[in-house]
């Protein structure tokens, strides 16, 4: 099973500090991890820390994976400047780095990243015609297709409607079940972190202010003192964690 740990992390751009000393539990494979935290708290940083992208002290302790490329990672930007159809999109993604030969099993791949997503009606379209929510999908099969280990989503969700939202967030809580796969998903919505996500990481001014379960991290007071508003959990009829805001401070 893969596992993902992060061990006195940190992170920089030239001489600037962006991250500090993150230390966290070992995440396991069929966990979804919510990357929570306000704008320019570090989210986007720490997914480029764990793919090599920018320096820092402290290990990121990768185990386990037996992917061929055990990383998949889905960046918040999706505009494209290619002009190519979203099918072609999503097998480029699929071959990159492989062998040029285009196998059954990669056509396989493909059609079932563009099926779970519901997108069939887009793969002969260019993908620069299409809308912001309509590349946020596309991105996501790109990341998909690649049957990664360990799948890095930077706020997947923001272009989207709430029926997709929550199509999306479905199909990746099945996909870390049936795959084993260990997800990392940094998200705005908290309520959509309680629903569907199992542990919870906080950074604010790039250090980590609460690590855990979800349920046990988003309380009342990470509201008041990391998003600056009034609010409770509360459960619905069927014993769901419910997010009531009240008002900003």
């Amino acid at each position: 099973m893969v596992s993902l740990a992060f061990d006195g992390v940190g992170a920089r751009y030239a001489k600037r500090a962006v991250l500090d000393d993150i230390h966290t539990p070992t995440f396991f494979g069929g966990q979804i991890v919510a990357l929570l935290g306000p704008n320019a708290a570090g989210k986007s940083t720490l997914f480029r820390r764990v793919l090599g992208l920018v320096n820092g002290e402290g290990e990121v302790r990768l185990e386990g994976a037996t992917a061929e490329r055990p990383i998949a990672y889905m960046p918040q930007e999706t505009r494209v400047d290619a002009v190519l159809t979203v099918y072609e999109s999503v097998l480029l993604a699929r071959m990159q780095g492989r062998r040029l030969k285009v196998s059954a099993a990669d056509l396989e791949a493909v059609d079932r990243a563009i099926d779970e997503l519901g997108i069939q009606a887009l793969t002969a379209r260019d993908i620069g015609d299409l809308s912001g929510g309509q590349r946020q999908l596309v991105s996501a099969a790109q990341a998909l297709v690649q049957s990664p280990d360990v799948l890095l989503l930077d706020e997947p969700t923001s272009a989207l409607d709430l029926h997709r939202q929550i199509a999306l967030l479905s199909v990746l809580r099945r996909l870390a079940t049936e795959r084993g796969m260990l997800i990392v998903v940094a998200l705005h919505d908290l309520g959509h972190a309680l629903r569907f996500t199992d542990q919870a990481m906080v950074l604010a001014d790039g250090t980590l202010k609460a690590c855990g379960p979800t349920q046990a991290v988003v309380t009342p007071e990470l509201l008041r003192d990391i998003y600056r508003v009034e609010g409770r959990i509360e459960r619905c009829s069927r014993g769901q964690p419910l997010l009531v805001v009240d008002g900003a401070l």
